[in-house]
């Protein structure tokens, strides 16, 4: 717990700072664009977290959600059926997540490396279908599920609040969670006591696979159509949220309401930065900077 208190010292720094030079940024209307923006990076972030106490990394999720975006479009449009759109992309999700998790688990391969040939493979797959350009003509009901509400709460948050509940309860609340600190805190302890470390990362990745199938209804309904490069390096916000909100890469240590926190810090953070008209190349290096600052501030408290 001891990381949170950093992550949220620094979301109050970033809206204290973004506060002052842009008036725009406390408003009503751009606060609760944050709030949404980062609703599809928090889905991706949760199953990050876990896959990072594993000692693991999954680089495939923004090139799998990009897919995963064409799938559900080209699916909606070709049946008629928003269910049926969703299915597939959530089948073709689980399918890369569970690839990455077997090849990992069985032939004992590094995370970097098997995750960067799905990447490759996804947004192939994903220019291919299609073909370069973004497939536009889906159903307007699909819109709902990020324009719409329930009970004066916008949709995506009630999606956001409802896998952090279904995430927690595994990581914290059972015997899978337990597993999953041990694969990256104490793995021997595992294999003494005769449970298999294979089906728990195999389940660790089939996880993130589930996230970035209902990320992409979410996305999907955000550009209206379906974008073969839509979600390009999200999973390096994901990955940065994550680092900022306190989870070591390494001994297992992290929790949830850090990676919370740190989509926070990384929205304010991109949004800010909008307001700004900063480029896109000064939105990734600063990303970039306040990771390399958690990570060295995370290798100092070790030390300590």
């Amino acid at each position: 717990m001891s990381a949170i208190p950093g992550a949220a010292w620094l979301l109050l720094l970033l809206c204290a700072v973004f506060s002052l030079v842009t008036p725009d940024f406390l408003s009503g209307a751009n606060l609760r664009n944050v709030l949404l923006q980062g609703t599809i990076l928090l889905l991706l972030a949760l199953p990050m977290t876990l896959i990072i106490l594993t000692e693991g990394l999954d680089l495939s999720m923004g090139a799998s959600l990009s897919l995963c975006t064409v799938v559900l479009a080209v699916v909606q449009i070709a049946t008629g059926s928003i269910l049926l759109g969703f299915v597939a992309a959530l089948l073709v999700a689980l399918a890369i997540g569970l690839a990455n998790g077997a090849l990992i688990a069985t032939f004992d391969l590094p995370p970097f490396v098997v995750t960067l040939g799905t990447l490759g493979a996804a947004q192939g797959l994903a220019l291919v279908a299609a073909e370069g350009r973004t497939t536009m003509g889906v159903a307007e009901g699909l819109r709902w599920f990020w324009e719409g509400s329930l009970l004066g709460v916008a949709t995506p948050l009630w999606m956001a609040a409802l896998v952090w509940a279904v995430i927690h309860t595994l990581l914290y609340h059972t015997r899978f969670g337990t597993r999953v600190f041990a694969l990256g805190g104490n793995r021997e302890a595992l294999r003494f006591a005769g449970i298999s470390a294979k089906w728990s990362l195999l389940w660790v990745y089939a996880l993130g696979g589930a996230c970035v199938g209902l990320a992409a209804l979410l996305m999907t309904a955000r550009v209206n159509g379906g974008h073969p490069t839509a979600a390009i390096g999200l999973e390096f916000d994901a990955i940065a949220a994550v680092a900022v909100g306190g989870t070591a890469f390494e001994r297992g240590k992290g929790s949830l309401t850090g990676t919370v926190l740190g989509v926070l810090a990384v929205g304010v953070m991109r949004n800010g930065l909008n307001l700004l008209s900063m480029p896109s190349s000064v939105q990734v290096a600063a990303v970039g900077v306040v990771v390399i600052a958690a990570l060295w501030v995370d290798a100092a408290r070790g030390k300590s």
